[in-house]
């Protein structure tokens, strides 16, 4: 695994476009991530020159991973509490022709460890929980030229609930069940105002 200041060592004369881009996004997503004491970054895989390809992001925030009688949610009379974590872990992942309108950045939490055992992750109507695709976040970048740091500092809203998107309607929300879960029990209960200043 490469450590985040291995860019300082790239021979910078030699890279242009994609690959400049690459650089810069690897300078922007290690000087925000050190400002800040609430989540980490790595780098989990580079491309042929070293530049990132994949990166680990963990954040150290309190924040819903789930709720009680899941099987039986938004139930007529089953209250559906929230289960709360600490700790959550994020992939981003770029394809070989990012940046590009048909190859957008994929930012998607871990369900599972590398054992294959479950491990908790945000329970957050733009971040799918259930399925095939638990933990796709999707983010709706305003377009090619945003930056990947703007989606990590995205995400860290979504996990505090400073910002979602529960109506069905568009942009649709990523995990209709926990939309309705928001709209029905979290926001008429509170229980999405939890301490945002807890981690």
């Amino acid at each position: 695994m490469m450590e985040s200041s291995e860019w300082q060592k790239q021979n910078t004369i030699r890279l242009v476009g994609r690959q400049r881009r690459l650089l810069n996004e690897w300078i922007r997503m290690e000087q925000r991530c050190a400002r800040r004491d609430d989540l980490e970054m790595r780098v989990l895989r580079q491309n042929s020159i070293g530049l990132p390809m994949t990166y680990l992001i963990t954040y150290h925030y309190k924040c819903i991973c789930g709720v009680t009688n899941v099987d039986r949610l938004n139930e007529e009379g089953v209250e559906n509490t929230p289960i709360f974590h600490s700790g959550y872990m994020m992939k981003i992942e770029l394809s070989e022709n990012y940046p590009s309108v048909d190859a957008p950045p994929r930012y998607q939490f871990l369900t599972i460890d590398d054992n294959g055992a479950d491990i908790p992750h945000p329970w957050h109507p733009n971040i799918r929980y259930f399925g095939d695709y638990a933990g796709h976040v999707c983010l709706n970048f305003p377009d090619t030229y945003t930056d990947l740091a703007w989606g990590v500092d995205r995400v860290a809203l979504y996990l505090r609930y400073d910002l979602y998107r529960a109506v069905q309607e568009p942009p649709y929300p990523e995990d209709l069940q926990v939309a309705e879960w928001v709209l029905k029990q979290g926001e008429p209960k509170g229980w999405i105002y939890f301490d945002q200043d807890e981690k």
